[in-house]
């Protein structure tokens, strides 16, 4: 009587944990860590690395890791199937089935097929309960897969951009200088409110959309990550070296301290470091504070 208890009791902790786990990663619009989700991605990012190994050049290993983030989302489904398969397994044994061999097998019959197996002396509602689980993850993934997509769209067209005005590589130093050339350093202002808000919007989409920190952009030389430094670092140039007609002389805030020369470079340097250590944060990533 206490292993069945036992069995009941540890069949549901493990189908909770897995459907929590689908709502954080899935439905939570919000940063929220999952055990489960960060073990998956662990453990295949760690399978990629060691494919990635095999390659020489950056292009090829490229090529390995842009795979990465669609197989390590799309292997989350089935992960959360086959442990609440097993924690329907031990309800199932629970309530009467005769082994857990028994019990696995009604309990993925519920899940796939419904009416591949079954019990007369189980009930009915549990297993039409387990049927509606299986669509209803794929549903979720894919009502999610649009929004995620979304936001990586919106990520990459400033990406893009950004390799226009600043090469690929992009350099902040080829920025600030074709600014200048093309006689367009007035517009700078505007340039830096548009990356301000970029990086809101990566703060935002990054911790509550996790998988996209991992999904790579379309060209090998791009990345969210170069084009987020290339952008703090040509704020910070702009505010320490470039000596505008047009900046204010003398300027004082109210508490003393001297008004900066571009004050939306400032404010965008604020926001990308803050953007950025909460993103290191949600990944535990450890840097100088």
């Amino acid at each position: 009587m206490a292993i069945k208890i036992i069995s009941l009791i540890f069949g549901i902790f493990i189908i909770l944990i897995n459907l929590f786990s689908a709502m954080r990663t899935f439905v939570l619009p919000r940063a929220a860590q999952d055990p489960i989700t960060r073990f998956v991605f662990k453990m295949i990012l760690w399978g990629f690395k060691l494919m990635s190994n095999l390659f020489k050049t950056y292009q090829q290993k490229d090529k390995i890791m842009a795979v990465y983030a669609p197989v390590a989302l799309l292997a989350m489904p089935p992960t959360w199937l086959f442990l609440i398969s097993i924690g329907f397994a031990f309800v199932y044994y629970s309530l009467g089935a005769k082994d857990l061999i028994s019990a696995f097998t009604i309990s993925g019959s519920s899940l796939l097929t419904l009416g591949f197996a079954k019990s007369d002396n189980l009930f009915p509602l549990l297993e039409f309960t387990q049927a509606t689980i299986g669509p209803l993850l794929i549903a979720l993934l894919i009502s999610y897969l649009p929004t995620m997509y979304s936001a990586f769209h919106s990520r990459e067209m400033s990406v893009n951009r950004l390799s226009v005005r600043a090469g690929i590589p992009p350099s902040p130093v080829q920025l600030l200088m074709r600014f200048h050339r093309l006689n367009r350093l007035d517009d700078l202002g505007k340039f830096w409110e548009e990356w301000e808000t970029w990086f809101a919007s990566l703060e935002e989409s990054h911790t509550s959309l996790a998988a996209l920190v991992y999904f790579r952009s379309p060209q090998p030389e791009e990345s969210w990550v170069n084009a987020a430094g290339t952008i703090l670092d040509a704020a910070a140039l702009r505010l320490s070296s470039l000596d505008l007609p047009y900046d204010l002389k003398g300027s004082y805030l109210p508490d003393g301290s001297e008004f900066p020369s571009d004050a939306q470079a400032a404010i965008t340097i604020r926001a990308g470091f803050i953007a950025l250590r909460r993103i290191a944060d949600f990944f535990k990533v450890k840097y100088n504070p």
